[in-house]
């Protein structure tokens, strides 16, 4: 493992020594064997709801399959012969046999079968496609840092992003098991449900999005000035790199809370099922887009919406930007609560923490709030104080 580990952060990624090839071999073969075993265990892998989607396109999502394990073992062979290191190319021939000898693209399904409890396996490999695609791309083009695209701690924002996907019906219940008990002790309000369920839908998203926000601002801006909770945020501004994948570092309590006191407000007050989904989309790509390593400029839209630049600076580690820029829509409400901070024409220099105190590693990380820091040694970024 260690060989692997460092053959993937080798300095030689030049197109024509192997490293690109490697490294595509070893994605889309462990995006085939992760397909295949979506297939031989749908009751524990995959979401309940989208079985019968599944179903519906099988032939297509074999035929898809069949490509990509082909194409995984090529682009692997391909690697062994450039490479002096092999460990990389191999590795990828290894995870693409095993997921042949699994049944590859004629892997036995069962998607009828329903089950309590799953992990969302299906819906991590299918959200790392599409937003892969569309932000590798983008941030290639048009970056602002130049960094590679696996850049530092990848893994660990990566693995953020499997368990946070992975754990989505965990997440979903913890979240909405007090939106449930506020429906059944508030039966006085379902009037006032009614009349805001048969609002026009539009006028929904958009009351959805601004109450979220005030929400999640008065939320956020908590956890930053109350050192027990800035801990489990800490976790989120450790990252160093900005980028489509730094938005998954969260803490998984600080998760938990952040749906529990924003999205199922929404839920109780009673907006239409079709308004909420139309809003956890937008916001779910809204996030990864004010995260994500882009050099677009939007002028005086800038002061109207979330941007890349306008949230760059509240992630930044220089003191002006300290507890700067809390929305996550509408920067009117940093500039209504005096916390709004917009250089003209000017970028963070840098990402992260103070004294950078959050340790490196998902489970270092997981740890660090329930452990108590000694005095003086750990720098709170938002006072500059040691938390204690």
């Amino acid at each position: 493992m260690n060989r692997l580990t460092q053959d993937m952060d080798a300095d030689d990624r030049a197109f024509g020594q192997g490293w690109i090839s490697g490294m595509a071999g070893l994605f889309l073969s462990l995006l085939g064997l992760g397909t295949v075993l979506c297939f031989w265990f749908p009751q524990w892998l995959t979401v309940e709801q989208t079985r019968e989607l599944y179903a519906a396109h099988l032939t297509l999502i074999r035929a898809i399959l069949f490509v990509v394990l082909v194409s995984a073992f090529l682009l692997a062979f391909i690697s062994t012969i450039l490479r002096r290191q092999k460990v990389l190319g191999l590795t990828a021939m290894g995870i693409t046999l095993l997921a042949t000898l699994m049944g590859g693209s004629a892997a036995t399904s069962k998607l009828n079968l329903s089950s309590d409890i799953y992990l969302g396996l299906d819906f991590f490999l299918l959200n790392l496609l599409f937003l892969g695609t569309i932000f590798v791309p983008i941030e290639r083009f048009f970056k602002q840092v130049d960094q590679p695209i696996l850049r530092y701690e990848w893994r660990e924002d990566l693995l953020y992003f499997l368990i946070s996907t992975l754990l989505i019906q965990l997440l979903t219940y913890l979240s909405l098991a007090p939106g449930l008990a506020a429906l059944g002790a508030t039966p006085w309000f379902n009037q006032i449900r009614i009349a805001i369920a048969f609002q026009p839908e539009i006028l929904q998203f958009f009351e959805i999005m601004f109450l979220t926000d005030l929400a999640q601002y008065w939320f956020h801006r908590t956890f930053h000035q109350v050192p027990a909770l800035w801990k489990f945020h800490a976790v989120h501004h450790s990252a160093r790199s900005m980028d489509w994948l730094a938005g998954s570092r969260m803490h998984l309590v600080e998760s938990v809370l952040m749906r529990a006191f924003t999205t199922l407000p929404m839920f109780v007050l009673g907006f239409s099922e079709s308004s909420l989904h139309a809003y956890v989309f937008f916001v779910y790509l809204m996030s990864v887009f004010i995260h994500s390593n882009v050099n677009f400029s939007f002028g005086m839209l800038s002061y109207v919406i979330a941007t890349p630049r306008y949230h760059h600076w509240h992630h930044a580690i220089e003191s002006e930007a300290i507890d700067k820029n809390f929305a996550v829509h509408f920067p009117i409400l940093d500039m209504i609560f005096g916390t709004f901070h917009l250089p003209k024409d000017r970028w963070p220099q840098a990402y992260g923490i103070s004294s950078h105190p959050v340790p490196s590693g998902y489970w270092r990380q997981f740890l660090y709030p329930f452990k108590k820091t000694p005095k003086k040694t750990d720098i709170d970024s938002t006072e500059g104080k040691a938390i204690d």
